[in-house]
């Protein structure tokens, strides 16, 4: 089994900055994914309202739990 050589990096905070007050997806480390509403981007986290199959709920979470996002 070979090791592969990566290195984790979270998501810049200037970069989900763009997307403060627009729905934006989310995909995580992990493989889930949801609809997201950021208010808030410090320079480790982000928080907002996360989208959890029938209403909002407030969310926040680390940036390098993130893989990708899109706003929209």
């Amino acid at each position: 089994m070979q090791q592969s050589n990566f290195a984790a990096f979270a998501v810049d905070p200037g970069a989900i900055r763009s997307c403060l007050r627009r729905f934006t997806f989310i995909w995580l480390e992990n493989g889930r994914s949801f609809w997201f509403f950021p208010t808030f981007v410090g320079r480790t986290s982000v928080a907002g309202w996360r989208w959890r199959g029938n209403r909002w709920v407030f969310y926040g979470t680390d940036l390098n739990r993130i893989s990708s996002f899109q706003c929209v």
